[in-house]
């Protein structure tokens, strides 16, 4: 099989991507891959396989690649006698952040016909957007952590008993997240926020919560993962998120009881079905007083969430023959036709 691994991006999360992208080669062991770069001034460029390495970024050698043009049916390679279609059966796109999780890739990728592993654009831009997530949550039964939405031109009140975490609505990562344990500590939180978006989330920080991450999918039936508890630190900040990008082998699940393990696999379906048909997403719940509550969708995990599955290879494969196809609309111009000839212009 051959996969385009679609990276970087315009996104705080771009050197996130590139390490999801290099662990790809680790993971995906049988696969042809194709490395499919974004630019941060979104370019595409044909990175060589054998070469891939994070210094090719941060040293700018990447520029030296063959750059890609995009037209109906996949990326080109343009030359001075034509152009040549790069070969591939699917596109995975692991752009994290903006561009990759806010749906303007999924928007070309059906745009130009490309098949491609990745949530939609409805799916998209009620996963990214924090608030809306709580939204969808809700319209599917599935409960959520109590929430205050802010503004950045907003009153700065909270009615919430502190402590209290921070989360500006369109980043991951961990990324301008803070735990803000009293009121002196609030401004400079919701200014740390403020400098990566507009918009921020605030939630109660529970000590001690119990976390569990579920990933899955829907090809034929249901491909769920095992249940994981992360290991807990009272924060995770960037830096340990980026490590925990490049995981590439399988962890254990967590010691739980078959009953919660049930309630929680049937809050990531509902989350799931059918909005994210195409994509392998990981959903990250709260338990507590025995209440599944969801955390957060992350719509393009890191490395896909491929250390929660037993074989995630196989997985790929199995998702890229049970893709959702766009309608195909007919367009025969009959109403224009009918108008040219009650005018007598046919």
């Amino acid at each position: 099989m051959k996969i385009a691994i679609l990276f970087g991006g315009s996104s705080y999360e771009h050197e996130i991507s590139i390490v999801s992208a290099i662990t790809m080669k680790k993971v995906l062991k049988n696969a042809t891959l194709v490395y499919i770069f974004v630019s941060s001034d979104r370019k595409f460029y044909l990175i060589d396989t054998q070469k891939i390495n994070s210094k090719l970024f941060s040293s700018g050698e990447y520029k030296k690649s063959k750059e890609l043009t995009l037209k109906n049916g996949g990326f080109q390679v343009d030359g001075m006698f034509g152009s040549k279609r790069i070969d591939f059966d699917v596109a995975l796109n692991l752009i994290h952040g903006r561009d990759g999780e806010d749906g303007k890739i999924a928007s070309l990728m059906e745009f130009y016909t490309i098949p491609f592993i990745s949530p939609r654009i409805e799916a998209s831009a009620l996963s990214y957007n924090k608030l809306y997530t709580k939204f969808l949550a809700e319209s599917v039964g599935v409960k959520t952590v109590a929430y205050e939405y802010l503004s950045k031109n907003d009153e700065r009140k909270i009615a919430m008993p502190y402590p209290i975490i921070i989360k500006p609505v369109r980043l991951g990562s961990s990324i301008g997240v803070s735990i803000v344990k009293d009121a002196s500590e609030l401004d400079y939180a919701l200014d740390v926020a403020f400098e990566f978006d507009t918009d921020v989330i605030i939630e109660p920080f529970i000590e001690g919560v119990k976390e569990f991450n579920q990933a899955g999918t829907y090809t034929n039936d249901w491909e769920l993962s095992i249940v994981e508890e992360p290991h807990k630190e009272e924060f995770l900040d960037f830096e340990k998120k980026y490590m925990d990008f490049s995981r590439d082998s399988q962890v254990l699940a967590a010691d739980i009881s078959d009953a919660l393990k049930a309630k929680i696999q049937e809050s990531f379906k509902k989350i799931y079905d059918p909005l994210f048909r195409g994509s392998i997403i990981r959903c990250d719940f709260f338990v507590v007083e025995g209440k599944v509550l969801l955390n957060e969708i992350n719509p393009i995990p890191g490395s896909m969430a491929n250390y929660l599955f037993e074989d995630f290879e196989g997985l790929v494969e199995r998702l890229s023959k049970h893709l959702p196809k766009e309608q195909n609309i007919a367009v025969d111009y009959q109403y224009i036709h009918s108008i040219q000839s009650a005018k007598g212009k046919a």
